[in-house]
């Protein structure tokens, strides 16, 4: 019997570890909708065509990307961030509207003081090395996950996120 219990501690302990070393979000602040939980299920192969469309009118690499990793790879952000228009703000900012925006200005978001002073907008370039290694990109920010290692994983990630997030070429 104890060794069952170990056993399950075990597996609750990586369960827990798996949901990028984040809190839940604050007590009284909305979770994920269920209509972003069946979205982000989805498969990506189910394209409309007007996201095929803004897929293919990216720039290299992200125009050849692979839109179900990315959704997979967003799967380790779900649990902190929203990607719908006018989603929650969880433990991370909501993140429509991402490509453009100037770092830490996300209404009603607490951001770390180097994100408000970061003053950079967010391109594909800012967020391949944000998410490679989010402490090492811009020290003293509070974001505990440790990144996307594989660069083939972020490309793919960050073509997900410009078809999901309302991004516009050229804006």
């Amino acid at each position: 019997m104890r060794r069952v219990t170990s056993g399950l501690v075990i597996i609750a302990a990586a369960a827990a570890l798996a949901a990028c070393g984040q809190p839940a979000a604050p007590e009284g602040e909305a979770s994920a909708s269920a209509g972003e939980t069946a979205k982000a299920a989805a498969p990506a192969a189910t394209l409309s065509p007007a996201k095929a469309a803004l897929l293919a009118s990216l720039p290299a690499p992200y125009n050849t990307g692979d839109l179900a990793n990315g959704q997979k790879q967003f799967q380790l952000c779900r649990s902190c961030h929203t990607i719908t228009e006018g989603g929650a703000n969880m433990t991370g900012p909501n993140l429509y509207g991402l490509f453009g925006r100037t770092a830490g200005t996300v209404e009603k978001f607490r951001y770390s003081e180097p994100l408000k002073a970061a003053g950079f907008a967010w391109d594909a370039a800012k967020l391949d090395q944000w998410l490679a290694d989010p402490r090492g990109f811009l020290p003293g920010n509070r974001m505990s996950f440790m990144g996307v290692k594989d660069a083939k994983d972020r490309t793919d990630l960050i073509a997900y996120l410009k078809v999901e997030t309302g991004y516009k070429p050229g804006g």
